[in-house]
């Protein structure tokens, strides 16, 4: 049975009714805020996440820098990774204004409302830079739990570095699939490589328009999918943070770098500011093991 697409709706409004906030996430396993984070602070990352391109020779040359236009040739020589090359990817992850953006107290003021508690924020910050082609394969259907481990209730917030229309390849939610526990998987292509087998149980893939300044979150629970980018030769720059209550575990893994491509002193090294680096040691955590059982279960039927 084939259902339909839906919009996200805008929570906003809830931010100043953390009660109502509360039931809203649980009762959808998402939040949509619209216009939460100010535009310039996201382009200027963009800014230096497209001077990293540059360097690389990847954009074209005629085109204006923000405008995110590749070479399509060049790309087609570049070997892959997460949607990009590595060394592209170590640049984005050394940028201190990347791995800054996800303490913006805009953000932090969401997730205090969502636990009530002391949020922490994730370190293992994930930068999407997907080329356009073959090279930037969406990422399939999956919850973030089975990467992740932890606890449950970490949420992720997905945000464009610019404007980022449904052809773009935005990102995709299945409303309310957070509720049916943790699905079996299989191997995939795309980020991740792992798929959840999903079961028709009625609910809904949510998909938007985003504007720069639009925040989706959702449990890492809750079914999520990549979009495939139907423009041509434009790239798409999206950031993946993610947060929990800080009294509640995290998997070690979760406290370093994305993809371990560098080590935090190499990301460090040429940072004007020093208050967030290492920012975690001095909270009281509490680290739970990691259990490979988790990401292969295949108990589940349809």
């Amino acid at each position: 049975m084939k259902h339909p697409i839906e919009s996200y709706e805008n929570a906003m409004d809830l931010l100043s009714d953390p009660a109502q906030l509360k039931i809203k996430a649980d009762a959808d396993g998402y939040l949509f805020f619209k216009g939460l984070l100010p535009p310039a602070s996201l382009l200027e990352v963009r800014r230096q996440i497209l001077e990293i391109l540059d360097r690389h020779g990847l954009l074209e040359k005629q085109a204006e820098i923000l405008d995110g236009r590749m070479d399509l040739s060049k790309i087609a020589q570049c070997v892959p990774f997460e949607g990009c090359t590595l060394d592209v990817y170590k640049a984005v992850q050394r940028l201190e204004s990347f791995q800054r953006l996800s303490h913006h107290p805009d953000l932090i003021r969401v997730y205090q409302a969502l636990f009530g508690t002391e949020v922490l924020p994730h370190p293992r910050n994930i930068a999407r830079v997907l080329f356009p082609g073959p090279q930037g394969r969406a990422t399939p259907p999956h919850q973030d739990y089975i990467h992740i481990q932890g606890t449950q209730q970490t949420w992720t917030a997905w945000f464009p570095l610019g404007n980022c229309p449904v052809e773009l390849g935005g990102l995709s939610v299945l409303k309310e699939s957070h509720r049916e526990g943790i699905f079996a998987v299989r191997g995939a292509e795309g980020a991740g490589g792992l798929e959840t087998i999903l079961c028709d149980k009625g609910n809904h893939w949510l998909k938007a328009d985003f504007e720069v300044g639009d925040v989706l979150t959702f449990t890492s629970t809750t079914v999520h999918r990549g979009l495939p980018n139907q423009m041509g030769n434009l790239v798409r720059i999206s950031c993946d943070f993610r947060y929990q209550p800080l009294q509640e575990p995290i998997e070690k893994q979760s406290l370093l770098p994305h993809g371990q491509v560098l080590t935090w002193e190499e990301i460090y090294k040429d940072w004007k500011r020093a208050d967030l680096q290492y920012y975690w040691e001095n909270k009281p955590l509490e680290i739970s093991p990691w259990d490979e059982s988790i990401r292969w279960q295949k108990e589940r039927i349809c």
